[in-house]
């Protein structure tokens, strides 16, 4: 979350360490030297999975060289970014795999031979999941859900993300991108200034291109904060569309996986594989998408708190109605109902979910969340050095009864008002999407003072369980501003395909400046 209640609640996922802990200052080497450069041809912050695989199927390239080009990358550019929290060791013995399947019997997707990061939440059983904590060190899961399809697909996983320990849902002064297991990462745009979110190890690592692509997690906002804030597409698709098996929860109301990716059609990629309804999310990717199309504009999610966004944001709807979109002035209804109950519910899913996940996973690790609060309060030199634990406490409080009536009263306000929300701003106006702000310019990060988080798009479509895609809208000064789209239940497909069109028309993204600081 970021910094839950006082902020929001817009931001609900988890960080944890990386391969260089860097909580003090950072300095960067030039930004030319910096570059991910070329391989094989290919220009390496810009090239996407279509032309890896060709050039891999065309004898250019292996799996086996383009993780080696990720790992050296990793080893050169993390520790001023600290976004790998763990390394795989297998990961070069599944490139030769890979490419063994290749020469043999061909690609089996997409995504063969790909290097693929995953946040540190998503169980994999050669390197555990910690959720950013170091309760969960010594945990012993299997493959999530996902995880297994993307092996089956010939994905390379090449390491574990940092994220914001229990994905910000832990205390209410927490900083994103930061856990007690790696510390805190940065934004490879400005190295002083903070990634967002729980997924911020995901976003600052593909932004940074530490690997193709990566996985993330949003409960509410840290899939699509942390890509707008790092200047990359970040997916979190409708509810229930990616499994949810093996990953370590705030709540199975709105949890989800999601891609993310330096453009659209390798996040669509990505979601062919871990989709549960094998739908080819390539196929909607349409360049004219935005021609004739009805956009709903919500301009006043900001409340006035950034004026350059809102400049930025103004040229980006005359831009869309360049593109062949007719825009519409829209407010979101129903947004203070979903506000007002989503916290409460969410506490008692998380105190509910959480007991359920430490009683699966195998392993030495406290056995429910009062184990983990006790956990913490032993460890507090490390575990609660910069904030508390005031949400593990409220939760606990509640006993996590999904019998309760309050509860579900709850529950079902948040959901039903944040899908009415969606549902009658679309049918009202005949829109087939909402874009909107994803986030403010990345703030400085401040450990012990929180985020000082201005304002956020995510909820209406996280609560919903609706899909919202964000891609790359502009740049304030050197610091990604990001645009996001949503609309309503199962339309993964056309939001994609919408944001398609505008990565294509703008060609919006660049590559990160690593500058320590801005002044």
């Amino acid at each position: 979350m970021l910094s839950t209640v006082r902020r929001g609640l817009l931001a609900f996922t988890l960080v944890a360490a990386s391969l260089v802990a860097t909580t003090g200052p950072v300095s960067a080497a030039p930004a030319q030297t910096l570059g991910a450069g070329t391989l094989a041809g290919l220009d390496m912050e810009r090239v996407t999975i279509p032309q890896l695989q060709a050039a891999m199927n065309g004898g250019r390239l292996s799996s086996a060289g383009l993780t080696s080009f990720y790992l050296d990358r990793i080893n050169r550019i993390d520790p001023l970014v600290n976004a790998i929290l763990a390394l795989n060791g297998n990961a070069l013995s599944q490139a030769a795999d890979s490419d063994r399947v290749r020469r043999t019997s061909g690609p089996r997707s997409l995504l063969e031979g790909i290097p693929v990061l995953l946040k540190d939440n998503i169980d994999t059983a050669d390197q555990g999941a910690t959720a950013g904590s170091e309760a969960l060190l010594a945990s012993r899961p299997d493959d999530a859900a996902l995880v297994q399809r993307l092996r089956a697909a010939g994905a390379v996983i090449i390491g574990k993300a940092n994220l914001s320990e229990w994905a910000n849902f832990r205390g209410f002064d927490s900083t994103s991108g930061w856990s007690a297991v790696g510390g805190q990462t940065n934004n490879p745009y400005v190295l002083d200034r903070n990634p967002c979110g729980s997924s911020s190890g995901s976003g600052a690592g593909v932004a940074a291109s530490l690997a193709v692509v990566a996985i993330g997690t949003e409960t509410d906002g840290s899939i699509v904060c942390p890509a707008g804030q790092t200047g990359v597409v970040g997916h979190k698709p409708t509810l229930g569309l990616v499994s949810g098996d093996g990953i370590v929860p705030i709540s199975h109301e709105q949890d989800t996986a999601g891609p993310m990716a330096r453009n659209v059609t390798d996040a669509a990629i990505v979601l062919d594989v871990i989709d549960r309804v094998n739908q080819d999310y390539t196929d909607a990717l349409d360049p004219d998408a935005l021609s004739g199309a009805r956009i709903g504009v919500w301009s006043s999610v900001t409340g006035d708190t950034s004026p350059d966004v809102d400049a930025l944001f103004a040229q980006t709807v005359d831009r869309l109605r360049r593109l062949g979109a007719t825009t519409v002035e829209v407010e979101p209804p129903y947004l203070d109902k979903v506000g007002n109950n989503e916290f409460p519910a969410l506490l008692v899913e998380f105190a509910h979910d959480i007991d359920v996940y430490l009683a699966e996973t195998p392993g030495a690790h406290p056995e429910d969340l009062a184990g983990l609060i006790a956990f913490n309060e032993a460890r507090a030199e490390t575990e609660l050095q910069y904030f508390g634990q005031e949400i593990f406490e409220a939760a606990l409080a509640t006993g996590g009864d999904l019998t309760d009536p309050r509860y579900q009263r709850a529950r079902t306000v948040a959901t039903a008002a944040a899908q009415r929300s969606i549902d009658e701003t679309l049918a009202r106006y005949d829109l087939d999407a909402i874009v909107a702000p994803t986030n403010s310019p990345a703030w400085e990060t401040t450990l012990g003072e929180g985020d000082a988080f201005l304002f956020g798009s995510s909820s209406p479509a996280a609560v919903s369980g609706y899909p919202n895609v964000s891609v790359p809208m502009g740049y304030i000064g050197p610091l990604p501003i990001g645009m996001s789209v949503f609309a309503g239940a199962g339309d993964d497909a056309a939001v994609l395909g919408l944001a398609f069109a505008w990565e294509q028309a703008t060609q919006v993204r660049r590559a990160p400046t690593y500058r320590a600081t801005l002044g």
